[in-house]
This record gives structure tokens, sequence and C-alpha cells, in this order.
């Protein structure tokens, strides 16, 4: 089929129609189409040749060319796309290498073959801008909360249709068991977006601390305003969770925000995230007092801070200690995820054993390598010192 004037016009509204359907540029369609018309004339005249071609924008009009470049003798290779300075010269005045001989042959004649592969280049094309399309539109919602449908389950992952293509719930993001069937509706958190050689891949996720605190985002107008600000966030998916918030505004206070009239907003949280128990907690920018705060329900003593090798002892009443480890450590666990630190919980009684052995160790070590009486090593260690440095380098007076 060669084009005719009629065929031309039509190259163009079949560029605007694909266009229009795939929701891409049209120019990509129309790039498209001048490869697949130059693969065919390249079959016609010969793989070697370089041969280009141009359809005009507004009467889709196709021009065949075909290019030869200058180059010098030892780079010659290619004697249907190059030639030398000395061969240039039958066609140009003073050629320079790396000069074009551009001219324009007679359009060819497609046979079915030639359209067929034509097809496929321009399909390719946009495949390929439908995908550049998607995660453009993608990349930048990573760290948002979509709707969509479940479409199938694969080994556990559940796919989801996301409007403009699919996207990945895998089998270890799911909330505890959750099952799905098809065309259920299912709101996930955008965990990432990938480019993939089968294209961009969209992976979701249930189980993020992020997708909690996306959801309070949505249930809490203050979260949304920046009023309260979510500091920190720990999730046993399905089961447990505490989020730490503190309020810029004096007169409102961030833990009533986030629990809503009568719990209608956690309560709201609560439901998406299959009935997960959810402690809303006052964020402190003193570590101790914040641990106390993460550590609810259970009440606490007593807290040993060791900033440099980041441990905190907890010491909490005996009636006290199953609530504040939780049901299969899971109190003391989350607590700890929320705090970055990690916790050691100790019953009053195990403390004071614990402190009796230390003084009894410390009061023997004065005494020995002093050699000191027992009441004056006992001082020693009453005061304060641990060992024999902090001795060795006290002042005199004191």
């Amino acid at each position: 089929m060669a084009i005719t004037s009629a065929n031309q016009l039509e190259l163009l509204t079949t560029a605007a129609a694909v266009a229009r359907e795939k929701m891409i540029d049209p120019e990509l369609v129309i790039e498209a189409m001048e490869e697949s018309l130059a693969r065919a004339a390249k079959s016609r005249y010969g793989a070697e040749m370089d041969i280009r071609v141009a359809i005009d924008r507004k009467t889709g009009r196709a021009t065949f060319t075909r290019v030869r470049t200058v180059v010098t003798e030892e780079e010659l290779e290619n004697y249907q796309a190059e030639f030398t300075v000395e061969q240039a010269k039958q066609y140009m005045e003073n050629p320079e290498i790396g000069a074009q001989l551009i001219e324009e042959v007679p359009p060819v004649e497609m046979g079915r073959i030639a359209a067929q592969s034509a097809k496929q280049v321009i399909l390719q094309k946009v495949r390929e801008a439908e995908r550049d399309k998607q995660f453009e539109d993608f990349k930048d919602r990573a760290g948002t909360i979509i709707n969509g449908q479940v479409k199938r389950e694969e080994y556990g992952n559940v796919i989801v249709d996301v409007g403009t293509g699919e996207a990945v719930l895998r089998r270890n993001e799911k909330i505890g068991r959750e099952s799905y069937r098809p065309n259920d509706r299912i709101r996930c958190y955008i965990k990432d977006v990938r480019r993939e050689v089968r294209g961009p891949q969209i992976f979701l996720s249930r189980t993020a601390p992020e997708f909690m605190a996306e959801l309070f985002k949505m249930e809490v107008p203050e979260i949304y305003d920046n009023i309260i600000e979510i500091k920190a966030v720990a999730r046993d998916p399905g089961s447990r969770a505490k989020i730490a918030v503190i309020s810029y505004d004096g007169s409102i206070d961030p833990v009533g925000a986030c629990v809503g009239m009568r719990g209608s907003r956690v309560q709201a949280v609560v439901n998406e995230l299959q009935g997960e128990k959810i402690d809303i907690i006052p964020w402190n920018e003193d570590m101790p007092t914040f641990l106390v705060n993460a550590l609810q329900p259970a009440e606490v003593s007593k807290v040993v801070f060791d900033e440099d090798a980041e441990r905190i002892e907890v010491v909490v009443p005996e009636e006290q200690l199953s609530l504040a480890i939780g049901r299969r450590g899971q109190n003391v666990r989350v607590a700890s995820q929320l705090t970055g630190l990690d916790i050691d919980i100790l019953t009053e009684e195990e403390e004071s054993k614990r402190r009796q052995v230390e003084f009894a160790v410390r009061t023997n070590l004065f005494m020995e390598t002093l050699d000191l009486d027992e009441f004056s090593a006992q001082l020693l260690v009453a005061e304060g010192f641990t060992n024999l440095e902090e001795v060795a380098y006290v002042e005199v007076d004191e």
C-alpha cells in the first residue's frame, strides 16, 4: 500500500485516535509510525542504508530520505550509509567529516509483511509510552493511600486494579489472615514504585506504619492542617499499635483530637485495620517520660536511662509486670519500636536484689584494692563511686 494523499490525512487521524484511547502524546504515535515506515523502506532498499521518514504534522505527507555521512577512510565500514571526503566531493562542495548528504527517495509500496511489522512497531512504541506515563503518574504518589479493586490472587499476592494499571499487594504486606475476592474494594499504602523491564511495578502495603499515619491524617483534620504532628508510629499489624502525637496549639489536646467524639475518629482507623488496638500517646522530648507514656496501660515506678548504650531499664510493680510486657511480649516490643530503644523490664523486687548485689561487689572492690575498712568502702559506694578511676581522679577536698 503506497501512501496516497487520502491515506496521508488518515495517518494523522489514526495517530490522534490511538493517542486519545491510550491517553498518551499523539507525537509519540506519529514517531512510531515514522519508525515503522523507515523499517519497511529498509527492507525494500536494503538494511544497510540509513533511510529516514518524516511525516508532516499538518498534511500527513510522508517523506522518505536516504542519509549518508562523511567519515574518515579508517572509519569507513558501511558503504551504503557512509562515504569518504573524496567520494563526497562528487555531491558536495568542501565536504567535512560529519557532514550529511540527504537525498529524497521514492516512497515504498508496503507489502503485507511490511504492514504487519509496521503494526508491531507502533504497538510496541504505544506500549512503552503507556508504561512511561504510568510510571510518571505513580512515582509522585509513593507514600500516599490509594483505593483499588481486587482483580485476582496469585500465590498469596493480591493483584489490585488501580485505574491506569495494576499494583501488587504482597503476601507479607497483608494484615494477618486477610483474604480478598475478585472485585472487592481495597485501600492500601503505595510503598514503592519501581521502573522494571516488564513495566512499572507498584508495590502496596497494609502493614506499613506509614499506612496508619496516613489514615489518621485522613480522619483528623488537625493532623492534615499540621496543628498536630505524628512523631512516631509502631505496629504489630492486625493486633496492636502505638502512635505518638504532639500538638503545636496549646488549646488542642492531641490525644483527644485523634480519639474524636466518642472515639469516632480512632474507630474509623481501627475498622480499616481489621480491629487493631491503637494506643494514642502524647509525645515528649524527655525520653524517660515518653517511655513511661509508651508503656501504657502499665504503670511504671522508675526508669534508668543509659544514653550511651541506648538501653533503658524500666521498673514496674509486681502486679503490673504482665501488663507492661503484654501478650507474647507485644506491649514492650511495640513500645521499643516506638522509642527506638532497647527496653529491659524488671519488677521492684528484682531491681532491689540486683542493687544489693552490685553494692556488695563494689564494696569488696574498694576494700581489697584500696585496703579500706568495710564502713569506708560502703560510704564510697553510697556516694556514687562505681570504680577505681572515679576515686583516683576526684578532688582531694571532696
